[in-house]
């Protein structure tokens, strides 16, 4: 059996297992956030209903300044993961910008930007914009061009999330607190630590409008002049709309989506020959308290083996959560090599996904 073997830069060199064309390992994390806000100082300035918020969990969120950009987070925390892994922008071959909003603005590519802000100029740009599924599916995305593309070594995942407020209420929306922030993670092919084993994903088109705006598309553009966007409205009500004010349609909706965060790892651990025991921390989106209490329930893990106390601090982050607590986790020394990690997320379209790494 082949064993790894130290390098002179602190890497290694990949054993059997890791020599598969796709193999990469995470050699570098990052993020930055907005200025933190306690939520019970906050709440009345975005809900009539502050028991609800109450009821989340949420401790604090994070909020951008005025005029801070998707793609000013997106290039601040994926500075600070390259200079952690050791490299520069010149290094990357590859830049996957995932957003779970919208950038700043229209009929403009946003991976592309945030490649030259870096002076990555050599560097591919992709777009992910899969709700907050994006930052788990990035992973899967570097696996296959690492897999077509026997050249590139290096590549950034960034995670970026920045509320835009005229579409977006930040306590109304969904039922989790939005957050501005983005964090990022530097893959190297053949790296050893903090490796990826698989991504599987689930999508079900059938509930691709349960979130929808309806204006500002080719459907419905804006055009009258001063003409004010519509929010995104509650989930409530939204749910209420899509199946028609039938209460079955709704509760299979809500049995569906837990059945499908179940099945998307089960399908991920199989293809990985990992049993779910032996997965160390399920890192899900930053949601509240009492639909992260359920979904370990169903899980049949401990709460604490979640990211339920980062999330109550920090908000969700739309796509970034999952690579912020990956790093806050490790940092913590929470996890050791050989651990087991699943990162999952849900994703309006709808979008299951789950991403195993070993650290």
């Amino acid at each position: 059996m082949t064993t790894a073997s130290a390098q002179p830069d602190g890497r290694t060199e990949p054993d059997q297992a890791q020599c598969a064309p796709w193999s990469f390992g995470i050699a570098g994390l990052g993020h930055v956030l907005g200025e933190p806000v306690e939520v019970a100082s906050a709440a009345a300035a975005y809900t009539a209903d502050p028991q609800k918020i109450q009821n989340w969990g949420y401790r604090r969120f994070h909020r951008a300044a005025a005029g801070t950009g998707l793609t000013d987070l997106a290039a601040a925390a994926a500075d600070l993961a390259l200079r952690r892994a050791g490299l520069a922008a010149a290094d990357l071959d590859l830049v996957v910008l995932a957003m779970s909003d919208i950038a700043e603005y229209l009929y403009w590519d946003a991976a592309a930007a945030t490649q030259a802000r870096l002076g990555a100029h050599r560097a591919e740009a992709v777009l992910v914009n899969q709700a907050c599924g994006s930052g788990v599916v990035s992973f899967d995305i570097v696996a296959g061009k690492f897999a077509t593309h026997g050249d590139y070594r290096t590549a950034l995942i960034v995670a970026a999330n920045r509320v835009c407020d005229a579409y977006w209420n930040r306590m109304d929306s969904t039922t989790s607190i939005s957050s501005d922030g983005a964090a990022a993670a530097v893959a190297v092919r053949g790296y050893s630590g903090c490796r990826w084993l698989t991504t599987e994903v689930i999508s079900d088109g059938r509930f691709a409008d349960f979130s929808r705006l309806e204006s500002g598309g080719t459907a419905q553009p804006f055009t009258a002049q001063g003409q004010q966007p519509t929010q995104v409205a509650n989930p409530f009500d939204r749910m209420e709309v899509f199946f028609k004010e039938d209460i079955h349609q709704m509760l299979r909706f809500v049995e569906t989506i837990s059945a499908r965060n179940r099945e998307v790892l089960q399908n991920a651990c199989f293809r990985a020959a990992v049993p779910i025991a032996q997965v160390k921390r399920f890192v899900h989106l930053n949601d509240n308290i009492e639909a992260l209490t359920e979904m370990a329930r169903e899980l049949g893990i401990s709460l604490a083996q979640t990211n339920a106390e980062l999330a109550m601090d920090h908000g969700h982050l739309g796509c970034a959560d999952q690579i912020l607590c990956l790093e806050r986790h490790i940092s913590a020394g929470e996890l050791s090599p050989g651990d087991v990690v699943a990162l999952t997320s849900t994703g309006s379209g709808m979008h299951w996904t789950c991403t195993l790494l070993r650290i």
